[in-house]
């Protein structure tokens, strides 16, 4: 049994993923935005072993989760799967930043930071991350004419970029990004073509599956396969650029570590000098450590 836990799992994707892990004997702990939200989650899953609740649009939000988290002790695997869609007005978080890149970047890694460090680590991405641009000098767009999909596009990119420092930084932690398909959810919409089951179905055996294939880390999936991504996803540049972003604009810096002051302005005048991002592929594809010696003591560390 492993225990597993889901942000953005009142409904859609994660609470499926929630519920494929639970009928597999999985010990699941979701995630809610509000209590509301929350109570929804408990009536949907009511074998999920826990429920946290924290505000992801905000940093103080994603630190309440990861306190949440690390009060109910290590977790096996993390799905990132929390997100705002492709339609979201600009709209600005007390931290100064756009909730789109708050809940779909900023929260990631903050979490992940924060979170004492598990086995298995799944950031939910999407097709739409083709159209990603790696040029992470205007990432709240205030120099731009806001366009919510193109901002969201830049987003799932981001996750990417993410899973793949991560798992080039943490050897031992398998860290990968999922495309989903396009599926019927509230977030995507209705006119989903692809397999709903089979979209969640990815993130649950990522986090928790012992096949050869599910144990690689660095990699990117779609429909339990892995797929070529936007090719700045590999870049080390460009993941190096993005986690040093994010620690600016959150006050967080890691790996699993809290730095003191105030946020850094979003728009620094810094940030508007950073080079062309580096393509140049990162190995990838490492095999991991099985989840049997994970769970040995010596893992169980920040």
């Amino acid at each position: 049994m492993s225990r597993v836990l889901i942000t953005g799992s009142a409904d859609g994707l994660g609470l499926t993923a929630g519920r494929l892990l639970a009928a597999a004997g999985h010990a699941v702990t979701l995630h809610a935005r509000s209590e509301q939200r929350a109570a929804d989650a408990r009536a949907a899953l009511p074998s999920a072993d826990h429920v946290l609740v924290g505000d992801l649009s905000t940093v103080e939000g994603m630190q309440q989760v990861a306190d949440g988290a690390n009060a109910l002790g290590q977790f096996d695997a993390v799905i990132h799967n929390a997100a705002l869609g492709s339609r979201e007005l600009r709209t600005m978080t007390a931290d100064g930043v756009t909730a789109l890149f708050a809940v779909n970047t900023l929260a990631p890694y903050v979490l992940t930071e924060l979170i004492a460090r598990p086995a298995r680590l799944v950031y939910l991405s999407s097709v739409m991350q083709r159209g990603g641009d790696p040029d992470l000098s205007d990432l709240q767009w205030s120099r731009r004419p806001w366009n919510a999909s193109r901002a969201y596009s830049d987003t799932k990119l981001h996750v990417i970029g993410l899973a793949f420092a991560y798992a080039r930084r943490w050897p031992e932690t398998c860290s990968n990004a999922v495309d989903p398909g396009w599926v019927a959810t509230r977030m995507g919409g209705p006119g989903g073509s692809s397999d709903f089951t089979l979209g969640a179905a990815t993130q649950a055996w990522l986090a928790v599956s012992e096949e050869a294939e599910a144990a690689r880390s660095g990699l990117f999936f779609k429909h339990q396969a892995a797929i070529t991504p936007h090719p700045a996803a590999s870049g080390l540049d460009f993941q190096e650029q993005l986690l040093a972003r994010c620690a600016e604009i959150s006050g967080i810096r890691g790996p699993n570590s809290m730095t003191g002051g105030a946020l850094a302005a979003p728009e620094d005048d810094r940030t508007a000098q950073i080079s062309e991002p580096d393509t140049t592929p990162v190995s990838g594809s490492e095999i991991c450590l099985p989840l049997a010696s994970w769970n040995s003591p010596q893992h169980h560390r920040h």
